[in-house]
């Protein structure tokens, strides 16, 4: 099911210029779209594409002047393409309906109204699934986990017992939450585990992606504030504290007992050390070592992590070490046959 460019423009809240009763049935990039598609245009680089594009619709800055394609103008084109898609999208996605006849049920398990639970989901004793939540096939809800309203956990999520969980939570394949944080003791020379007795918390509007795990407590919870985003491949142990609208990106490492801010950006494979502070609006750059707090509204590098300004002055030095290198053995040289002279005239 489609959308004309003009139920797009007032989605969007955009001027057309074009037909307005023209039919879009999907999205793509300019170079990828076709005729049925709408692509958009945020990027000056990327103008002359507007000539070549294949797709039947673009969304542009309102002070592009003129395109032979028919247009929407709006103030943001990614925001507005990404409210686009969103509408588009979603017609095509087929989400489990009703409750498979092979899901397991515990008796006592708390099912809420309009809830798809598709086929061998297991759902344990004491879980309550909220309103209209979307349960994929293979899932699998501890003991005693609460799961709010609007959910969608896609196949081979598990979550573990005890686990509180939010409203519009989406999470994608794969993922683990509440798993055994990893806490050992060494006796007699061989590790011993030490339970982990807490639970975790996901607030409302956290969004997680395929195969991240969310580690338990050793006590009270690991938590992830309201509206945080999480990419794929992310690892979150113990105790973690992350705050409100913060994004993770994708192999990011958080050991334990690591309290991150609000909106903090922490960029792909970046690691940090257990029981830091990483101050609100923090940004922590791809591959960044984190090995202490970080303070508000700052931006680190590299590793060890330093101040970003600092780190690209190092960056600059040592790209010239071979350059500097020969020079001080020039000098060297120079200064040895200074000595010689010196010696021979005393």
């Amino acid at each position: 099911m489609g959308r004309t460019l003009k139920e797009i423009a007032v989605l969007v809240g955009g001027e057309i210029q074009g037909d307005p009763a023209l039919l879009i049935t999907g999205v793509a990039g300019l170079k990828e779209a076709g005729p049925g598609d709408i692509s958009f245009l945020s990027n000056s680089r990327y103008t002359a594409l507007l000539k070549t594009t294949g797709a039947g619709a673009v969304i542009v800055p309102r002070d592009i002047a003129s395109c032979e394609k028919p247009v929407i103008r709006v103030d943001d084109p990614s925001l507005a393409f990404a409210k686009a898609a969103r509408v588009l999208l979603n017609a095509q996605v087929r989400h489990p309906k009703g409750i498979h006849k092979t899901a397991v049920i515990a008796e006592s398990a708390k099912i809420g109204r309009d809830v798809a639970i598709g086929a061998y989901a297991v759902i344990e004793e004491g879980a309550s699934i909220g309103d209209r939540t979307v349960i994929y096939a293979g899932c699998f809800i501890g003991h005693d986990t609460t799961v709010g309203e609007d959910c969608i956990f896609y196949a081979h999520v598990s979550v573990r017992e005890r686990v509180t969980i939010g409203n519009r939570v989406f999470i994608q394949s794969g993922s683990v939450i509440g798993s055994e944080g990893f806490g050992y003791a060494k006796v007699d020379g061989a590790y011993q585990l030490i339970p982990q007795a807490g639970s975790v918390l996901i607030e409302d509007d956290v969004e997680i992606g395929a195969n991240v795990t969310v580690d338990r407590a050793r006590f009270d919870k690991t938590k992830i504030g309201r509206g945080t985003k999480i990419d794929n491949l992310v690892q979150i142990a113990h105790n973690v504290e992350i705050g409100e609208n913060s994004i993770i990106v994708a192999q990011a490492g958080i050991s334990g007992s690591t309290h991150i801010g609000n909106r903090v950006t922490i960029a792909g494979q970046a690691g940090i050390v257990g029981h830091v502070e990483i101050g609100d609006g923090a940004i922590l750059t791809a591959q960044s070592g984190i090995m202490n707090n970080v303070p508000a509204e700052s931006m680190v590098t590299g590793y060890p992590a330093r101040p970003h300004a600092e780190a690209l002055k190092i960056w600059a030095v040592t790209g010239r070490l071979p350059e500097l290198l020969k020079t001080v053995q020039e000098l060297k040289k120079k200064l040895s046959a200074i000595e010689e002279q010196l010696k021979k005239q005393g």
